[in-house]
């Protein structure tokens, strides 16, 4: 049974296995997602390279993209053997790319096919199919429409929903702009678990801090946070207290950098490059004394092709007193 109280969006060119990784050491349960991943990359690409993962990612939900149901059952299946917790399928991503695929947001505009994809999904697996969409699209945006989709989409066997509050513009805005453009309705989304309440809302879209996430969860069933948990990455350490009742103790900044070390060597004896992995702890020591000179220190001098962990080592330098960073094992 996954708990999906506090879940990490999944963000593309963000949440690759080294950012998922580092996550892990922050938060032991909010449940993770994979950059999306379509499926004609699985079926005709390098799999271990968009699949596979590390244990330690665990829970880890993976997201597809498509509008085939075999491909989509294919790769659900495919997915299942390589260990995942939960297979989402995208139908919120307005980018134009997307569209030519005929997946993400545009899927809206046409429950039955999203239905059909979910019903294949579902034989192919046990694992938790769900479903990530908006609350409309174009003009497509009404209460009665919205409601088709989600009883269309549950029909087919889909109980968890997660819903970006805001409705996608496929013509005229930017991905980019469609991010704040146009005003997010939270309360269309607490209305869908009024309405249903036997399924499981998880509501997304501009949740800025955890304080504002507990508000949203006396209406809905999880929260889900994308780019301010990527640009402070720190917030993760209160979650397991606030939303998964785990008492641990909080792990400090400094004992993130020290469980990262052995991942990192690891990985740059593997032939990784520093840079691949450190560009998503930049935001760790965020509003830190030091952080600046933490981003810069990472950012100018990770990118070096010959760059190894006497970089991170200096980083730390700049952002612990002397003796906390000659703790540091790093060698």
């Amino acid at each position: 049974m996954i708990d999906r109280a506090f879940s990490v969006a999944p963000m593309l060119d963000w949440t690759d296995r080294h950012e998922r990784f580092f996550l892990r050491q922050i938060s032991r349960h909010a449940l993770l997602y994979t950059e999306m991943v379509t499926t004609g990359a699985i079926i005709h690409g390098d799999r271990d390279r968009h699949l596979a993962f590390h244990q330690q990612e665990h829970p880890l939900a993976l997201q597809l993209g498509g509008s085939d149901p075999v491909q989509l059952a294919q790769c659900t299946q495919i997915a299942t053997d390589y260990g995942y917790d939960e297979i989402n399928l995208n139908v919120g991503c307005p980018s134009d790319r997307v569209q030519s695929g005929r997946f993400g947001a545009c899927l809206m505009a046409e429950p039955s096919v999203v239905a059909e994809c979910v019903a294949a999904m579902q034989v192919a697996t046990s694992l938790p199919i769900t479903v990530k969409h908006r609350i409309g699209v174009d003009d497509r945006d009404s209460w009665d429409e919205l409601c088709e989709f989600v009883e269309t989409v549950a029909e087919a066997g889909c109980d968890v929903f997660i819903v970006h509050a805001r409705k996608a513009w496929l013509k005229g805005l930017s991905p980019k702009q469609n991010r704040e453009i146009p005003l997010l309705d939270y309360d269309t989304v607490y209305r869908l678990k009024t309405q249903y309440p036997q399924l499981e809302i998880i509501l997304n879209g501009g949740i800025g801090n955890l304080d504002q996430a507990e508000q949203h969860l006396q209406h809905v069933d999880g929260v889900m946070l994308g780019r301010e948990v990527y640009h402070n990455p720190y917030m993760l350490a209160y979650v397991d207290q606030r939303f998964f009742q785990d008492d641990h103790a909080l792990p400090s900044r400094l004992e993130i950098v020290q469980r990262l070390v052995p991942y990192i060597e690891q990985q740059l004896a593997m032939g990784n490059r520093l840079h691949n992995i450190t560009r998503h702890i930049t935001g760790l020591y965020h509003a830190m004394p030091g952080a600046r000179a933490w981003r810069r220190q990472l950012s100018e001098q990770g990118v070096r092709k010959d760059a190894g962990v006497d970089v991170l080592r200096q980083a730390l330098a700049l952002v612990e007193d002397r003796d906390a960073s000659r703790m540091v094992a790093i060698s």
